[in-house]
This record gives structure tokens, sequence and C-alpha cells, in this order.
């Protein structure tokens, strides 16, 4: 019996010989996937405008902002939720079988999106359903791909492998900014459409070519860990979205009842999600990984610059589609794609650095490249603030192009130190937990850079816009009754490349001369209007993105030294239950024990097991 349990051990830990090139089919693969799943997350940004416009519903309407906020932010709230969970059941039945299962959900998501018919608020509420579901398949495979590079690839290019896998995660939601801005003015259901051929052949593909190469743990789902954490966490991201949101006569509703119950219950819920971890046999978030210093700075750095990088996206596109564009002779129905267009210096510098970065950490380690590039963020940033609000565009882009390099010398490095200190049992869980972080920093991070943005304009917009209209002859009640309309609606306008002052004064225009009317609705006023209060909200939200990378620099130096975690794999005792599995299963002991017995600093560390009992 000995002799058979030992056999099927070791035909489970021996890795399958796939030939010299299934390293790079797995590279190929993941990185289409990561690209398309990244691509759906930014590419309704530009197109919003098409699609509100396709389903005749007005996004400025207060009624709508819901579904305005939430077809933005659904796919990634629930992306973010899920990756843990997803990744632990990659360790657990497979990571390529679940990775194949991802890659089939969002393909079929993707085409239901597209078949999109209807209009009005029954067809915004399809488009945010089928997006959520469409998240779950980029959950899947968010979750899995960088296990499976880690698995395929040996050590000394996993750098590359993952540098690779995530430029095309950051590099893909620029390109879709580019995309959306391309296919929704030719007809906004090709903005989903798009996804579908890649997908059936990246779906084909994958369930043809790829193999599960790791270590597979024999466990039981945490079903109470993971319901917890799942409405911990969607309640503190709801709150952040709705609390962008107007609240009574206040701009913003961080003090609505409901937005700080969801808040505070999602915090709550995850503190009790936290203690059902430590006590679980098998739980789905692997605490003891943090005693791993280069996963626990790594994902902290990495946590920091997510907050700095993610709501800057949304705040250069409103710079450019609310007020540059417009001052510089593009209508606000082109602003959209221009605005794509003009961040794409952004995506260069990131190509460039990213795959250069990643093989030179391989060389060298991750400490010294991630951190100098979240520096460098930093003072990219502090730049970014002497810029005026019309700006020279070759100033404007060579920072966006420096910014790009900085993040790909941060990005890939970083990525391959948090996989590279993983043991290989834990990779699946280990990417799930990194991921979590990233994309939870995403959603914060947009909340707090509008935040930021509204604050500055409810301070400085209702004088401005007050005067501004009176000049022009709106009669005092009318301009002092549109000055004190919520400043998210004159946010939203300039994001989505929208002017909005002809709604706001429909009714009053006729009684205005031509001349009036052309330059009230024209593309100067608003722009000009909006410039400097904008500029005030901006400004704190670059301090904010710097302070964010300053911490996440110091997260990324305290990682220590080049340090990879390594297994020679034998077998586990036949008698052994240890990590909870059953007798004759290879794994590590349970998981986190070892390393901390190591105190899970930097080192070598290769583990060791005895053969089975005879």
């Amino acid at each position: 019996m000995g002799q058979g349990l030992g056999a099927a051990t070791a035909a489970s830990t021996s890795r399958p010989s796939l030939g010299p090139h299934y390293k790079w089919i797995a590279l190929s693969n993941t990185t289409l996937g990561i690209l398309m799943a990244t691509i759906n997350s930014s590419i309704v940004l530009i197109a919003l405008p098409d699609i509100f416009r396709g389903i005749k519903l007005n996004p400025l309407t207060s009624s709508n902002t819901p579904f305005f906020l939430w077809l933005l932010m659904g796919y990634m709230v629930v992306t973010a939720v899920l990756v843990v969970s997803l990744g632990r059941i990659g360790d657990m039945y497979g990571r390529v079988r679940m990775y194949n299962l991802g890659f089939a959900i969002f393909t079929f998501f993707s085409i239901m999106l597209s078949l999109t018919f209807g209009t009005g608020p029954e067809a915004a509420l399809y488009l945010i359903v089928m997006r959520v579901l469409q998240g779950v398949g980029g959950a899947f495979l968010w979750a899995n791909s960088s296990a499976i590079l880690t698995d395929a690839f040996p050590s000394n290019q996993r750098g590359l492998a993952l540098g690779t896998n995530m430029v095309a995660a950051i590099a893909g939601s620029f390109l879709g900014l580019v995309l959306g801005g391309v296919l929704g003015p030719v007809e906004w259901h090709l903005v989903f459409l798009v996804s579908v051929p890649f997908g059936m052949f990246g779906t084909v593909w994958a369930y043809l070519k790829l193999h599960d190469t790791g270590i597979r743990i024999p466990s039981k789902i945490d079903w109470w860990g993971n319901l917890v954490f799942a409405a911990g966490l969607i309640s503190l991201l709801v709150g952040i979205t709705h609390g962008i949101l107007p609240y009574g006569n206040q701009s913003m509703g961080w003090t609505s009842p409901w937005v700080l119950a969801a808040m505070i219950g999602g915090v709550i819920a995850l503190g009790i999600f936290m203690w059902i971890e430590t006590k679980v046999e098998q739980p789905m978030f692997r605490i003891p990984l943090f005693r791993i210093r280069a996963f626990a700075a790594g994902n902290a750095a990495a946590l920091f610059a997510a907050l700095a990088r993610g709501g800057l996206l949304f705040i250069l596109i409103i710079w450019l589609q609310g007020i540059w564009l417009p001052q510089h002779g593009y209508s606000f129905t082109e602003t959209p794609l221009w605005a794509g267009i003009y961040m794409l210096p952004l995506t260069v510098g990131f190509l460039v650095a990213g795959p250069l970065a990643g093989i030179l950490s391989d060389r060298y380690g991750s400490r010294l490249f991630a951190t100098i590039g979240v520096a460098a963020s930093a003072v990219i940033f502090a730049l970014f603030l002497t810029l005026p609000a019309n700006f020279n565009y070759l100033a404007f882009g060579a920072l966006l192009f420096v910014y790009g390099l900085a993040s790909g010398l941060f990005a890939s490095p970083n990525q391959a130190g948090i996989m590279n200190s993983l043991p290989p049992h834990q990779r699946g869980a280990g990417a799930g937990m990194a991921a979590t972080f990233q994309n939870s920093a995403q959603v914060l991070s947009m909340g707090i850079f509008f935040t930021l943005i509204i604050v500055g304009l409810s301070g400085s917009l209702p004088h401005a816009l007050y005067h501004g209209l009176t000049a022009q002859g709106v009669p005092n009640a009318y301009a002092s009754k549109v000055a004190n309309l919520p400043a998210v609606g004159s946010l939203f306008a300039a994001f989505l490349g929208y002017n909005p002052i002809g709604t706001l004064l429909g009714p009053i225009l006729p009684h205005l001369s031509h001349a009036k009317v052309a330059y009230l609705t024209g593309r100067a006023f608003f722009p000009q209007l909006i410039s400097g209060p904008f500029m005030t909200g901006l400004r704190s939200a670059f301090i904010f993105a710097i302070a964010a990378s300053l911490v996440a620099t110091i997260a990324s130096w305290l990682r220590g030294g080049k340090y990879i975690h390594e297994e020679d794999v034998a077998t586990v005792p036949s008698g052994s239950l240890a990590a909870g599995l059953a007798p004759g299963t290879a794994a590590a002991s349970r998981p986190g024990d070892l390393a901390a017995r190591r105190g899970m600093e930097p080192g070598p560390a290769t583990v060791k097991f005895s053969t089975p009992d005879k």
C-alpha cells in the first residue's frame, strides 16, 4: 500500500513533460486573457456617451447616475471581490481548469453584451448585469494567470513572463480607452463585440494547449470565509461607490446613513473574516503568507501604487475631455476619441519599460527597479502639479511617457517578486490575494480622486458659474439655481465629453441672443469656467498620489534582497495529515507553518520531504 501511495504521490508531484515551448504557449494565452480582461475594464470609459445615446438614456439626469456609475465600476467591483476565492479554488481543482472556465464565461457574456437590445433603464440594467457576469469571467482569468506562468517558467525567467503579463494588464486599461473611442462612435455594440472573436479563439486555444503543471491541494472550500469576505468587500466598495453621489442638499453622499452603514458594516465584516481565517483549518485567505517579507512588502507597494494610479486615469481623461480638447478646437462629441489618442504616450512608455524591467529583475532582483519606478512616479506627479489647465501638450505628453516608463519599471519586477516568494502550492491563493489588493485599490482610488475633485469644484464652481451665467444675460434666479446644482454633474459631464450648459439652460436659451447662445453652448465657456475649480481639486488629487507613491516606495524597499521560494518536492509521509491532506498527498505542511518556523525572511528556502512510510 505504501508503494502504491508513493507512486501516486510521485505522479501527482512530477511536472508533465510538455516540451520547451509550453511556457511560451502559456505566456501567449494568459497575456491574451489578461489583455482582454483589462481592456474591458476601461473600454466603456470612453464609449459611455455613445452607449447611453444608443440606449436613449441621459447619463447626466440624476435618476440615471446610478446606472452610469455601476456600468462604469460594476465590472471592477466584482473582479476585486472574487479573485481571492477563485485563486484558492484554482489551487484546489487546477489553475488551468479554472482559467479555461473563466475564458469561456468571459466570452459568453461578451456575446450577451453585444446582443443588447431595447432602450431606457431596462437596457441599462441589462448591461450592468451582463457586465457584472462578464467580470466573473475576468476574475477567473485574473486569479489564475500569474500562478499558471509561475508554474510554467523557471525562476530565472519569471520576471520576463510575469512582467509581460503585467504589461498586458496595465497596457490593456490604456488600450481600452482608444478602442472605446474608435468603436463607440461607429456602433456602440462593437465596444462589446470586439472581444468575442478573440475570446472564442483564446477559449479553444486554452482548452487545447494549457495543462496544469502546478501542485494541486485536495481540500475543502472555506464557505464561511468566502461568504463573509464577499459580503464585507461588496458592502465596502458599494458604500465607496455611492459616496460619490449627491445626498440631499450635499454634493456627495459620505454623510448618508446608508453609505456610512455600508462602509462601517463592510469594515466590521472584513474584520470578522480575518478572525475566521485564523480559526478554520483550510482558510481561503492565507494570512501566514504575510510572514514572507517579500510577499507582504510587494503587496503593500502594489496597494499604494494602485491607490495613486487608479483614479489618476479618470482625472487625466476629465482634464483632456472637459477642458483641454474643447479649448483646442475639438467638438465635445469628438473628445472621447481624442482623449484616448492623446493618452497613448503613457501606453508606449509602459510597453517599453515593462518587459525590460522584468528581464532585469530576473537577474538582479525586484527591489532596486520596483523602488526606483514607484519613487519616480511621485516625482512625475509633482511635475504634473506645475502644469496650467491649458497646458502645452509636449510637456503633458512627455510626463505621460515618463510616467509610463516608471510604472513599467515598478509593475513587472514587483509582480515577479510577489509570485517568486510564494510556495508552489500557494500560488493561486497568493496571486488572488495580490489581485484583490490591486483591484480593490482601483475602486477605492476612484472614490478618493472623485471626492477630492468634487470638493475642489464645490468650493468655487458655484460662484464662478453664477457670475459667468449672469454676465451672459441669464436671469439671477435661474443662474443661482443652476450654480447650486451638485458639482458631480459637471464632473461627470466633463468625464463623458458632454457640454451640460445646453441642457441646464434649455428653458432660458430661447430668450437670449444668438451670439450669447452660441458662446454659452460653444467650446470655450464651459471648459474655461470649470478649469479653475477643477485645478483646485486636481492639485489635492496629485498631492494624495505623491503621498501614496512615497508610501509605496518605502514598502518596496523593505522587501529585502532577491528571494525565490523553491520547493524540491518528493513526498509527504503516507501517515501524515499535514496541511489537512490525505495520507501520501504531496504538498507542504500546513500552509505557512514551515515559513513561519523560518521567520518568513528572505533567504534560501528549499523545502524537502521525507519518503513515504513503508
